[in-house]
């Protein structure tokens, strides 16, 4: 029969027998041959990866509307000989395809890091004896020893040995580690805690449980709303500017214009209009935020996160070791005939032992007042627990030498033990029943009083895994910045609950597996209820991925915080993936921040700095494309009407580089802070930036009428003259468009923006004034004439964009007073203040 990989859960369904019969396997093992040839076959135990070439990667940021028209301005200057120019533009368009590839390649590392968690060795039974073998080389059939320790190489089924313990939080997210027995099966990646057990292999590499994980990463991910904004932006500038281009070109060529004009003419425009810089300034402003994250214990892995951390509305994160301390803890002891709480604990430490490394013993002995009470005691003989007793024994000697035994374990098992009579068995179980809807674990503690004499029950234990000291009050800050939280964890319901009602979040939490694959009728409805729900129990990484995806879907911002291999295609898929303190490499690498202090009380510093750089990358876009309307206008309308250039060609190069240096330390200004997520409004930010840019148009046509009419003015000083406005108007421009109120108003911009601002104004002010052979100067009182009216049209400009912010405030008012009467209508009901009927 042919050899075929089975999946772990078909595997446990199917007998021993039958599933090496159809493994062609033997209680021998594998021959040396035949693990050749499958391994031929189904290939390495490893995660293999997708990779593209480089250089296929790099010329992919060359492709796309904005470097389009990059390119066609490049093509433009090659053509009139403009070499200055070629060499500006194809620098700039390089420059940002090197920053986007350089990005996609340093956030490539995800499946990497997931490879480096299979187990590097693993003892193989081959020709019939037992021998060390390298992870990867193990196949489907292969027989496998596995001891406490072990990292468990591939998924396989128990086939002989008593039990093990095996810890699967990586993966499942379940606190507590799970015990195994003959015909369980085992997943790749888990970790045996205790015992030992012979496997039989039946999945490798990317089909198993584990892989299926890392493909999921490896498939997950979306487009950023910080590329979606910038694209939006860039065409709406393009499309502009086609549209005056057009108009400009039949204008001329009907006036009789050489072609070569027209086309040096479009390169002006062109080169005026494209965001040439726009990715640069923006990827520098998040790059200048995230240095400022990474002081908070915060790292960026990737740039476009700390855009999607500002608008990230829904926080989903996980339970065991973010919100919760993934360290079992002792409640408040059950006493039955136990004396008091401090003999029921020490007798259950008497049962325990410390070197087994187990997590319940651990809490045990943790909870002793006085750990060297334990001094005085001799453990003489200990059974360690069992799947099938579930139970621990100790026989212990005290410092007089008197011998007793002592036993801990689930509860039923240790009552019937003790033979408890009737009301009293009535009553443990009331509180055994009261602690597991509280999502409380339990143990049963019982002792003899000789070494052969009857059973004492003592009392009971509950154990629980104690939320974060900050958990709740991270959960309170996250709400007031306007963002929900959502626990998800592949605990029970019951546990999730208790921990849900502790930390503040709501008590609507759903079986994940239910809620994701019942029949439904349609994804909206899915999208709906994972909206609706509070958080999210029994989950497994398929569930984590569709909860974030679903809840995309309804137009959410989605964080996903997460420490374990389990999280990473979630940590991927999400906008910002957040992997906390002590988070596996494989989490490290899927996500988009990483937390590097315990707790998550640093990501609410986090997102109120990410709203400060949002803003700033706000106030760039509506100075760029105020910027854009300004000049573009302008200068094509003059063209029309007055049948000259109100600029020349190397003014429009100087007014870039004299307004670059400015616009590159509104990266480092200093901005206010919404209270809730923020997201690109491109309705408003186009508006603000036409009125604004409208209003500048219209001062510059007043400037040129001064400048003919009342100054009688020569072209070539015109031309000068409608420089220096068009570079004072800008840097001004720069500080009005900064903020949503009065320009003047706190928080003021940063010393670095005023000083840049001034210097290059300086600069203007210096050409225009003695030309330097690049332009014709003007004299000193034309050139105070056009600061002050620059500087008296500012105030103007800053009155239009108050008022378009105002409109658009009062009609968000509106809204929300219209939404709120909907969700909650006046009901009728009587004047003099009775009930309702």
């Amino acid at each position: 029969m042919d050899e075929k990989q089975i999946g772990a859960k078909v595997a446990q369904q199917t007998p021993t027998g039958e599933l090496m019969r159809q493994l062609n396997a033997t209680a021998q093992g594998l021959s040396t041959e035949e693990a050749r040839q499958r391994l031929e076959r189904f290939g390495a135990n490893e995660i293999t990866e997708k990779t593209t070439r480089p250089i296929i990667q790099f010329l992919g940021y060359l492709w796309g509307p904005i470097p389009w028209m990059i390119e066609a301005a490049a093509i433009l200057s090659l053509v009139v000989h403009h070499w200055v120019d070629l060499g500006i533009i194809v620098t700039l368009l390089l420059f940002n395809a090197g920053v986007g590839f350089w990005q996609a390649y340093q956030a490539g590392n995800a499946v990497a890091a997931l490879k480096k968690q299979l187990a590097l060795k693993s003892r193989v039974l081959r020709d019939g004896t037992w021998q060390p073998l390298n992870a990867r080389e193990l196949v489907p059939g292969d027989i496998i020893r596995l001891r406490a320790g072990d990292i468990i190489p591939a998924d396989a089924k128990l086939i002989d040995g008593d039990y093990l313990s095996v810890d699967q939080s990586a993966l499942t997210g379940e606190s507590l580690p799970a015990a195994k027995e003959k015909d369980d099966g085992v997943y790749s990646g888990s970790i045996a805690k205790q015992g030992e057990m012979i496997a039989l292999v039946t999945t490798t590499g990317a089909q198993t449980y584990f892989g299926r994980t890392a493909r999921l990463v490896e498939g997950a991910g979306q487009a950023s709303h910080f590329q979606k904004a910038v694209l939006q932006i860039g065409d709406y500038l393009i499309y502009l500017s086609l549209g005056l281009v057009a108009v400009l070109v039949i204008v001329q060529l009907f006036r009789g214009s050489s072609f070569t004009e027209l086309l040096q003419f479009a390169l002006i425009l062109t080169v005026a209009s494209i965001p040439v810089a726009m990715p640069a300034v923006l990827s520098v402003t998040m790059a200048v935020g995230a240095v400022v994250l990474s002081k908070m214990k915060a790292i960026v892995s990737r740039l476009e996160s700390v855009e999607e951390m500002a608008g990230m509305d829904i926080l989903c994160s996980d339970k065991t070791g973010t919100l919760t301390q993934n360290r079992l803890t002792l409640g408040e002891p059950q006493i039955f005939d136990g004396g008091d709480a401090n003999r029921l604990i020490l007798t259950a430490a008497l049962a325990s032992k410390a070197e087994n490394n187990d997590s319940i013993d651990s809490a045990v002995i943790d909870a002793l007042d006085d750990p060297g009470a334990l001094d005085g005691f001799k453990s003489l003989a200990f059974k360690p627990f069992d799947p099938v007793g579930k139970r621990t024994e100790a026989t212990v000697s005290d410092k007089n030498g008197r011998r007793f035994k002592v036993t801990k374990g689930a509860p039923q098992v240790i009552m019937d033990l003790a033979g408890l009579d009737r009301q009293t068995r009535k009553k443990a179980d009331t509180v055994v029943d009261g602690l597991a809807r509280k999502g409380q674990r339990t143990l049963g503690v019982a002792r003899t009083q000789g070494e052969d004499g009857p059973w004492q029950f003592m009392g009971i234990l509950p154990l629980f895994d104690p939320p974060r000291e900050d958990s709740a009050e991270t959960i309170a800050k996250a709400q007031e910045h306007g963002i929900q939280v959502k626990m998800v964890t592949g605990d029970n319901l019951a546990i999730a609950r208790e921990i849900a009602g502790k930390l503040g979040l709501g008590r609507n939490i759903q079986n994940a597996d239910r809620l994701l694959s019942e029949d439904r009728s349609s994804d909206d409805d899915l999208a709906a209820r994972t909206e609706a729900a509070d958080g999210f129990a029994q989950v497994f990484p398929e569930h984590k991925f569709r909860i974030v995806k679903a809840l995309q879907d309804k137009g959410h911002i989605v964080g996903m915080t997460g420490d374990g291999v389990n999280d990473a295609p979630a940590l991927k898929q999400a906008d910002v993936g957040i992997a906390v303190s002590g988070a596996t490499d494989a989490a490290r690498a899927a996500a988009d921040l990483v937390l590097t202090a315990p707790g998550l009380s640093v990501l609410v510093s986090a997102v109120e700095e990410a709203r400060r750089i949002f803003e700033r990358m706000n106030s760039y876009a509506v100075y760029r494309i105020t910027e854009t309307i300004r000049i573009m206008i302008f200068v094509v309308l003059a063209m029309v009407v007055f049948n000259f250039y109100p600029i020349t060609a190397i003014m429009i190069i100087l007014l870039a580089f004299l307004n670059d240096i400015p616009i590159m330390t509104i990266a480092y200004d200093h901005t206010g802070l919404e209270p809730g997520p923020v997201a690109w409004d491109m309705h408003r930010i186009i508006a603000v930036s036409s009125v604004m840019g409208l209003t500048g148009v219209a001062g510059s046509f007043l400037m040129l009428y001064i400048a003919l009419n009342l100054l009688h003015l020569g072209i070539p000083q015109v031309q000068t003259y409608i420089f220096l406005k068009m570079a004072v108007s800008g840097h001004l421009t720069l500080f009005v468009a900064r903020s949503k109120g009065f320009f003047l108003k706190k928080p003021y911009p940063a010393p670095v923006m005023i000083w840049s601002a001034l210097a290059t104004k300086v600069i203007g002010t210096l050409l225009a004034a003695y030309g330097f052979g690049l332009i014709t100067p003007i004299h000193w009182s034309e050139i105070a004439l056009i600061w002050g009216y620059s500087i008296v049209w500012a105030f103007l400009t800053d009155w239009t964009k108050t008022m378009v912010y105002r409109h658009f405030n009062l009609r968000g008012q509106r809204h929300e007073q219209f939404l709120e009467t909907v969700h909650h209508p006046l009901t009728p009901h009587s004047t003099h203040g009775g009930v309702h009927p």
